[in-house]
């Protein structure tokens, strides 16, 4: 689908395209007559005034304009403009001057002596893996899952029985804390084991995917992704444990960032830096059909800033910071004391370390560590271990299937007591899940005080943590979200959202925040998926709250860090992956695109052809119809859970049947079938609701039932499929979902909000944190339109692609960038950035320099 605006002017009959230039330069009147046909041609119109803009006299839109530089990038006898050049020179006047001061100087006359040029690189060659070999390392992958949940099935058989023969509650108790410690070490070191015996240490290199290597390295990795040590995210207790693994950290370092680093000994960390949340830093990437491996090096005292990406082969000086939403490119180093932001980041001057140090030294840090240990193991365990037992013995659906001095209940009992066992479950999470979260934070939120600076690892943090943990269950806002009703929801955890001018999509399914009574909404504003409201500051010893007010009449695209103090005003369009600004003016009544971020015309407000549907009557009843359906939605995918719920507590009674008989060989298989009836579920519940079609490209309004219909889809549960990242199963899994998908492809944890709408070559290779969004939600206008990817594509880690998007067979696309939507790359293109433009250095083939030197700070950094 072409979208096309209504409101581009064509020229009358007697208004010719205007390409008057100076007669000192004809090859730039030349290029300019050229590129107003192109518009003209691509708008439908007979010809454009070079001197009309683009938005504000055109009336073009973003996909028109990255329609055009396509069509214009095909050209060689015209320069290529970016959509970033479209946007900085938004006539062809001004384009034409700005692209051919920076064009490459024009060929020698016939005849003249032509310097000599250096070869044009070879594409490269993608390195093709076997179909037996893919395959063969799909079916060890299962087998190694199989002997992992036996062996777990054994522990745990062995540990119920004892457990199960104490006598009385502090028998009980005292076998359910030794059981659940040495359960629970066992669980944290046997990852350190395992990567030290498969692997040894991490050393700068690559490897085909699919291979034996491979298969070494998913195994420690897929232990680290399932290791409870991801609790102590935050503490010094995780520092401790990337030590273990063998990352050289220093003293003093504060981890905010659950993406857990694989190749730890090539992640080195200098005393005193902090990594803020949703950071990634993970010592490999993968490119190609291979995986690369490389060093980070940080050193003393850096600040990495949330939604970050620090690709392999990259460096920080002492005292240097990376802003929020940026990244660094393989082989870029930050000096020391620099402040750097942007994908790729450049220089900036902007200060992100925003709180003042505390005292905190290493004695508090060690008892911190300690009472959260005891915590632990005094606690937490031994109710979890002794309360799951007290349920299966007190439950008597449970109870008697287990105890063998009692008789079984028949078959015929099975379906009543899952029926009712799942409703309780089910029920009172729901319930008492909305009461904990409505209570306990707002009895806790006077501890924290607004602007006032507390040292880390105490009290208040703790209070902080528990608080962050508490609102910010992903369950509700998975409910109420894209709905009137999320408005509810976020009033009742503590947002201050002013007026409520209610859209009946107000915010998506995904928002997250440090502290929920600081977070201030204006009226008339709208939020899509992937809000991250950053309303903490950090140092390496202490943290403040402070509010973060986001303005009225604002629209928020996806994936966006919102800082406290964030440079923005009253009607704003934030882009997709914008860097929010932390200096200058405040901008209003602009949108804000990229990273580092540039103004653009706030252009929706612009596109007036679902206005009649916003207002009055119209409004008034679309909403009412809007949110009749929204209930019913929230009530189909309530049902829908609850009846996963059911079947997984109907397995789980039928193995309490057979518990006697086969023992461990239960828990082994009942890990197995709920792997594979989980997946095999939702499978069957996005088909029905699609009724066993496929999505088609829409453009339409937010108060139009198609969609209505799609945001019933996107409420669709999906994250169970990050068990099957880096598996030929994860393929086969978004096959059966619909997406046209390639052989061989490398899924490290893509995420597709269309399945059916996306097409994926062979071979492809998609890495952590990827993104590919086939729709946009601008205010009130839905749009959306297919994506494909050709053979031997890479997506970048954290990269995200828009909607009307086609990637050319074997091209890459770097850590962190933004592809807007209707661009087009061509066949083994390199692209990079926020938003994204040629940038053949950004991949980085193998064979690349090493990283450059390491930072002097880090290079003494203790491991003490």
């Amino acid at each position: 689908m072409v979208e096309q605006s209504s409101e581009v002017r064509v020229a009358g009959p007697d208004e010719g395209t205007d390409t008057s230039r100076s007669d000192a330069n004809p090859a730039a009147a030349d290029t300019e007559r050229e590129l107003a046909l192109a518009l003209a041609d691509v708008v439908g119109s007979a010809d454009v005034p070079v001197d009309g803009h683009f938005f504000t006299d055109l009336g073009a839109n973003s996909l028109v304009m990255a329609q055009f530089c396509a069509r214009v990038r095909k050209r060689t006898d015209l320069p290529s403009p970016s959509m970033k050049d479209i946007y900085r020179y938004p006539t062809i006047r001004s384009l034409t001057a700005a692209l051919t001061r920076t064009a490459p100087e024009a060929a020698p006359p016939e005849g003249a002596a032509a310097s000599p040029q250096a070869p044009a690189a070879a594409p490269e060659r993608v390195p093709r893996t076997s179909s037996r070999d893919h395959a063969l390392c799909g079916l060890l992958q299962l087998l190694i899952f199989l002997v992992y949940s036996l062996a777990a099935g054994l522990v745990t058989d062995r540990g119920y029985r004892w457990v199960a023969a104490g006598s009385g509650l502090a028998d009980i108790y005292v076998r359910s804390l030794l059981f659940g410690g040495i359960g629970f070490t066992a669980l944290c070191v046997f990852p350190v084991a395992a990567k030290w015996v498969l692997v040894g240490r991490w050393k700068p290199g690559e490897f085909p995917v699919w291979g034996p290597r491979y298969l070494r390295f998913w195994f420690v990795k897929a232990l680290l992704h399932a290791n409870p040590m991801i609790l102590f995210v935050g503490t010094p207790l995780y520092v401790l444990y990337l030590r273990a693994l063998g990352a050289r950290i220093g003293k003093g370092v504060t981890i905010l960032s659950r993406s857990v680093p694989v190749c730890t000994d090539l992640v080195t960390i200098g005393a005193g830096t902090v990594i803020r949340k949703d950071s990634f830093l993970l010592g490999y990437r993968a490119h190609s059909g291979r995986i690369q491996t490389g060093r980070i090096t940080l050193g003393r005292n850096v600040y990495i800033g949330e939604k970050t990406v620090l690709d392999i082969d990259t460096s920080m000086g002492d005292g240097a910071q990376l802003g929020h939403s940026s990244a660094l490119h393989r082989g870029q180093a930050v000096p020391a004391g620099a402040r750097w932001h942007g994908s790729p980041a450049e220089p900036g001057g902007t200060d992100y370390v925003r709180v003042r140090p505390a005292r905190c030294g290493t004695a508090r840090r060690a008892w911190f560590g300690f009472v959260t240990l005891a915590q632990l193991f005094l606690l937490y365990v031994p109710l979890a271990v002794g309360g799951g037992y007290m349920l299966f013995s007190e439950v008597p659906a449970l109870g008697k299937r287990l105890d063998p001095r009692t008789a079984s209940p028949s078959r015929a009992d099975l379906l009543p007591d899952a029926l009712l066992l799942s409703l309780v479950l089910f029920g009172g999470f729901l319930v008492g899940g909305l009461l904990v979260v409505y209570t306990v934070p707002r009895l806790m939120s006077p501890v924290v005080r607004p602007d006032r600076v507390y040292p880390l690892y105490g009290f208040h943090y703790t209070v902080h943590r528990a608080t962050t943990r508490m609102t910010n269950v992903r369950f509700f806002a998975w409910l109420f979200g894209d709905s009137s009703y999320i408005v509810h929801y976020l009033r009742g955890l503590g947002y201050d959202l002013s007026h409520v001018e209610q859209t009946g999509s107000n915010f998506g399914t995904e928002v997250q925040h440090e502290t929920p009574f600081l977070v201030t909404v204006g009226s008339g504003t709208m939020v899509a998926d992937g809000l991250s409201i950053v309303n903490a500051d950090y140092s390496s010893t202490s943290f403040r709250v402070s509010r973060a007010s986001i303005g009225a009449r604002n629209f928020l695209g996806n994936n966006i860090a919102f800082p406290a103090g964030g440079r923005t005003g009253e009607n704003c369009l934030l882009a997709t992956k914008v860097m929010v600004p932390l200096d200058g003016e405040v901008r209003e009544g602009v949108g804000l695109l990229g990273s580092p971020c540039f103004e653009i015309p706030r252009t929706v407000e612009r596109d007036a052809r679902f206005d009649d549907l916003r207002t009055g009557e119209t409004l008034r009843r679309r909403l009412a119809a809007k949110n009749r359906y929204n209930l019913r939605s929230m009530a189909v995918m309530l049902g829908a859970r609850w009846l996963h719920v059911f079947g997984l507590t109907l397995l789980a009674l039928v193995s309490a049947d057979l518990y006697d008989a086969a023992g461990q060989v239960v828990f082994a298989l009942y890990l197995t079938v709920t792997l594979v009836f989980t997946t095999g579920y939702h499978i069957l519940v996005e088909r029905v609701i699609m009724r066993f079609g496929r999505l088609r490209p829409r453009l339409c309004s937010i108060y139009d039932p198609v969609f209505w219909r799609h945001e019933r889809l996107w409420k669709v549960p999906d994250r169970h499929l990050n068990i099957l990242n880096g598996t030929p199963f994860k393929s086969l899994a978004w096959r059966l979902m619909g997406v046209r998908i390639g052989r061989r492809v490398f899924d490290d944890g893509c995420y597709l909000t269309e399945r059916t709408l996306t097409v994926i070559g062979d071979d492809c290779t998609l890495n952590a944190g990827s993104k590919i969004q086939c729709h946009s939600q601008e205010d009130g206008t839905f749009k959306s339109e297919g994506t494909t990817l050709g053979d031997g594509c890479t997506l970048g880690v954290g990269s995200h692609v828009h909607y009307g998007v086609t990637v050319g067979d074997g091209a890459v696309l770097a850590a962190d960038s933004f592809l807007m939507k209707g661009e087009e790359v061509p066949p083994h293109a390199r692209w990079g950035g926020n938003p994204a433009v040629d940038m053949p250095e950004a991949a980085g083939r193998p064979g690349d320099p090493a990283a450059p030197p390491c930072p002097a700070g880090a290079a003494s950094a203790t491991v003490s």
